[in-house]
């Protein structure tokens, strides 16, 4: 068991991408952050202002969809197939 750390409001919020959904219950899941962070661990998603997020690749998680809250946005799909491709170099 962990703690959930770093989050927002009395939840501990976390902004994630979901990678791939097995069932109802069960996903593969990304943190993001707004840390503006480089490197190969690491892939920016630009959405046109200040706000854009970071893609913590090394942090793939296995989740509930229980602790999911809200959907924010989709991925422009070559976006996301960037980021499956990085994953998937990282499984090699």
């Amino acid at each position: 068991m962990g703690f959930e750390e770093d989050g927002k409001n009395d939840l501990f919020e976390r902004p994630v991408l979901v990678i791939k959904k097995f069932n109802r219950y069960v996903l593969w899941i990304l943190p993001l952050t707004r840390s503006q962070k480089t490197g190969g661990y690491y892939y920016r998603i630009t959405q046109g202002n200040e706000n854009d997020s970071v893609v913590i690749l090394s942090q793939l998680r296995l989740i509930s969809s229980k602790r999911l809250l809200r959907k924010m946005r989709m991925l422009k799909k070559s976006e996301f197939k960037d980021i499956t491709n990085n994953i998937e170099r990282f499984l090699q």
